[in-house]
């Protein structure tokens, strides 16, 4: 029997006339708003070639979108970096075995997680420009501001990502890490924490996508980027709409890739976790890892079997 239906029964042929002609309704209700949008757009002189042309020609590329691009692009890619930093290491925290130390990092991600990312850039951009002008230039403020909420923000989610992802997996994995000699520390990082993280994956990239597209809230505070730099080619030109629309698809195209690059690690990351470790002790969960863990895993169990060998 073929598993592809498991949330619902096949639909039989009655089920399927009728979602044939949804689709079909729907698909005539989707041509009809685009024609109507196009025609009004139309009429008010939106569609004209050379609004359109002067949003994508050389010039818009160069001394507006590309720039704008880059600084998008790399403010997003240093706070993906320091919010995984940020994340791994109070996810670290969340699970540590001191009640102390649980606690002072739960009471960091929840303050995080309940700001919103744009009062972050508000309170650093000022708190920069302010207080920190002889360290910092007050120029670059609104970009090390949006740089450092995008961090604080999405770090925190990432955070609980790890705990839950970690908090999700069997008992066995730590008991099995324990009982091959691992410590607590050594059993999350080696077994637990790469096992969640492959878990988690799809929602690690999700929140990428969000720094991606969180990083247009700059504009509010000035920070030079894709936003900011099409609103700019629109006002010049008088093609405000055409500009946007361009630097929508952009946003679309690249958080298209991303995504498609997550599956793709995914796909790469399950298959090489996935494994089984030859351990020889019977009624100890199997470990996945990499090979060096798996090295050391054995070597342990090994040494547990003789010292249990009666002599």
């Amino acid at each position: 029997m073929s598993n592809q239906y498991v949330l619902f029964d096949a639909p039989g042929p009655r089920s399927r006339r009728i979602i044939t002609v949804l689709n079909i309704l729907v698909a005539l209700i989707a041509i009809g708003v685009l024609t109507w949008l196009y025609f009004a757009l139309a009429a008010q002189g939106q569609m004209q070639p050379h609004l359109w042309w002067n949003a994508i020609n050389l010039n818009a590329w160069s001394n507006y979108l590309l720039p704008g691009l880059i600084f998008t692009l790399q403010a997003a890619a240093i706070a993906v970096v320091t919010s995984v930093i940020f994340g791994l290491f109070f996810g670290f925290l969340r699970l540590a075995p001191i009640r102390v130390l649980r606690w002072i990092s739960m009471v960091i991600v929840e303050f995080f997680r309940a700001v919103p990312v744009l009062v972050l850039m508000v309170f650093l951009h000022f708190f920069i420009s302010q207080y920190l002008s002889t360290v910092v230039d007050p120029r670059n403020s609104a970009y090390y501001a949006v740089i450092i909420a995008l961090t604080l923000y999405n770090g925190a989610v990432i955070a609980e990502l790890v705990r839950s992802g970690v908090r999700s997996l069997p008992a066995g994995q730590r008991e099995a890490a324990l009982a091959v000699g691992m410590t607590t520390t050594k059993s999350l990082r080696f077994v637990e924490v790469p096992q969640a993280l492959v878990a988690m994956l799809p929602s690690l990239v999700s929140q990428f996508v969000i720094i991606l597209k969180d990083s247009a809230l700059g504009y509010i505070i000035g920070f030079a980027e894709l936003l900011r730099y099409s609103r700019q080619l629109g006002a010049g030109y008088g093609n405000i709409m055409q500009a946007l629309v361009v630097a929508a698809i952009i946003f679309i195209v690249i958080n298209s890739i991303l995504v498609w690059v997550a599956q793709i690690l995914s796909r790469r990351l399950s298959s090489r976790t996935s494994g089984v470790t030859e351990v020889g002790i019977p009624g100890v969960a199997p470990i996945a890892g990499d090979t060096a863990e798996e090295e050391f895993t054995e070597t342990r169990a090994q040494a547990v079997i003789q010292q249990d060998t009666p002599k």
